[in-house]
């Protein structure tokens, strides 16, 4: 954990001129921006946008909404169908989504309509005197949802609009799971995360009981009994490991625990920087990592992948934001040796050179050392094992560390489903998470009504 780093000077500056290197990545439209930028839209009849935004948003009829000056119809028409139309209008990449299918993206123009931008303004700009969806009548029904990220949330949101009441456990002190945790904090500043979970509650038949960890003291099998059905949530909350000798020395941590923590800083100050860092991964969180080190305060970042540039997960654009911010970024390079110093922290890293042979990456027995005072490991999660350690749970059929589903996000146990990060296949975006979760809240709901017609 941060612990890891505690040897190294804190953060320079004060908390609040820190804080302004955190704000929006990008700034909002004003009225008249988006009044132009709706503007654009051609409102196509076959809406390439809607078909390649994986929550179905009717993107076109919510831009024209923002053209006709109906800004909470806009609003609407967007979380009707994606709840955290908030986050993910800042968080989701949409330059290989819907933005991507624009038709308006073509050299000729040299840009598509800006559909992130005006989902955000949409929003934010909205002003709802109540909760816009009423629940349906009450069912008498209760399903119990592990894990308060977008999939869990966005599951219990939607089963309360059918009626159904549900009890949400979550391990953490906070609700909102990456949006809250993991996400970088210049994409969702300030508490925008908490925020949009309250408002998401206020729809009622939603109670959420912190410090409930499946594995621990939560299990499947009660669950299974006292519960009509239960959806599991439960993201990819265990950091792989490296598998390096020294991987736990001082000065080695992994990302998401740092970005975990700086989100949660109330200052700044206190946190720890190292001069040198270095980030291995090649993922938007890798790229999260190394810019907001950067931000704080580090002299010298350097991101390394094992292989080029074109394998990276992390999207064109993220890459870009990295450049940006002074990140420099080495390919074709995969850890090697955790290097030490006397006193056994970490003084860098080595690396071996890489290339394609036959398609396979192999090494070239050249080794590269990078100087660093930190290093933070971005290369992937994966399952708590402890969260499906009874027995019940043991019999979840499973792809590696993720859970089978069907395409109704059931599982193989009856009455258990799942979705978000923790299910295959997956692209482990937030936008796919809440989908997840509203698509197997109607696969709940429609098989709990047929047992009930049964």
């Amino acid at each position: 954990m941060i612990e890891s780093l505690h040897h190294l000077p804190h953060a320079a500056g004060t908390h609040d001129a820190l804080s302004e290197h955190f704000t929006d990545l990008a700034p909002p439209l004003t009225a008249r921006q988006a009044a132009i930028e709706s503007a654009r839209c051609l409102y196509c009849y076959d809406a390439p946008c809607t078909r390649a935004c994986p929550t179905g948003i009717d993107v076109a009829s919510f831009i024209r909404n923002i053209h006709d000056g109906n800004v909470e119809g806009a609003a609407v028409n967007i979380l009707k169908q994606n709840i955290f139309g908030g986050a993910c209008s800042r968080v989701c990449p949409t330059e290989i989504l819907c933005e991507d299918a624009c038709v308006r993206n073509h050299d000729a123009e040299g840009q598509p309509v800006k559909i992130g931008l005006l989902q955000r303004h949409a929003i934010d700009n909205a002003h709802f005197t109540s909760h816009p969806f009423q629940r349906a009548p009450a069912t008498g029904k209760t399903i119990a949802v592990v894990g308060a990220g977008p999939a869990g949330l966005s599951c219990a949101h939607r089963l309360a609009m059918l009626g159904h009441d549900v009890v949400v456990f979550e391990a953490r002190d906070k609700a909102g799971g990456l949006n809250e945790y993991g996400i970088a904090k210049y994409k969702l500043p300030g508490d925008f995360a908490r925020q949009e979970v309250d408002f998401l509650l206020s729809i009622g038949g939603i109670e959420i009981q912190h410090g409930r960890t499946l594995g621990s003291n939560l299990h499947l099998q009660d669950l299974h009994t006292r519960y009509d059905a239960v959806f599991l949530g439960l993201g990819l909350g265990a950091s792989r490991r490296l598998g390096l000798t020294g991987e736990d020395a001082p000065g080695l941590m992994a990302a998401v625990d740092y970005i975990a923590t700086l989100r949660q800083a109330q200052d700044l100050t206190a946190l720890p920087v190292p001069r040198r860092a270095v980030v291995i991964g090649a993922g938007n969180t890798a790229v999260d990592m190394a810019v907001q080190i950067g931000r704080l305060g580090a002299d010298e970042v350097t991101l390394v992948y094992r292989r080029g540039v074109d394998a990276m997960s992390a999207t064109g654009h993220e890459i870009e934001i990295a450049k940006m911010n002074g990140v420099r970024i080495r390919t074709w390079a995969a850890p090697h040796e955790v290097l030490l110093d006397d006193g056994g922290r970490v003084r860098g890293m080595r690396f071996e050179e890489t290339r394609l042979e036959d398609g396979r990456l192999a090494g070239t027995g050249t080794f590269v050392d990078i100087a660093a005072d930190a290093v933070f490991k971005a290369i992937g999660q994966h399952m708590d094992n402890d969260a499906l350690s009874d027995p019940l749970a043991r019999e979840l059929e499973r792809a590696g560390d993720k859970i089978n589903v069907d395409a109704r996000f059931r599982t193989r146990l009856p009455g258990v489903y799942a979705g978000g990060d923790c299910v295959a296949p997956g692209q482990d975006l937030t936008v796919q998470a809440v989908q997840h979760g509203k698509l197997a809240a109607l696969a709940i709901h429609d098989d709990i009504l047929s047992k009930t017609e049964a």
